[in-house]
């Protein structure tokens, strides 16, 4: 499967609540999602609640269509009141690399 469709965010989480953000992340109803073909989840190394996503998708289309679902926006309404300033986005398109766990 290909990822066609991806973007990074940069989420500052309120002080001392990046272990929750980053709790919710990783049980992200994405996850599980077929058309999610990547999923990580990273830290600032230099600040704990400063939390990376990087997903990538196998079309913009399967990206938007799930994240009009009810399980997207309950998880983004979950996210809301973690969160001390408006997160970062940006779309991209994944070219290649590796991510093993």
């Amino acid at each position: 499967m290909s990822v066609n469709h991806g973007f990074h965010a940069t989420m500052t989480a309120r002080h001392g609540k990046g272990d929750e953000l980053v709790a919710l992340l990783l049980d992200a109803p994405s996850l599980p999602h077929e058309d999610c073909v990547v999923f990580l989840v990273g830290r600032s190394a230099g600040d704990p609640d400063v939390v990376h996503v990087t997903e990538g998708w196998t079309s913009r289309e399967a990206h938007a269509a799930f994240f009009a679902t009810e399980q997207a926006q309950a998880l983004v309404a979950a996210l809301q009141p973690l969160l001390a300033a408006e997160s970062i986005y940006g779309d991209e398109v994944p070219v290649g690399g590796k991510a093993v766990f």
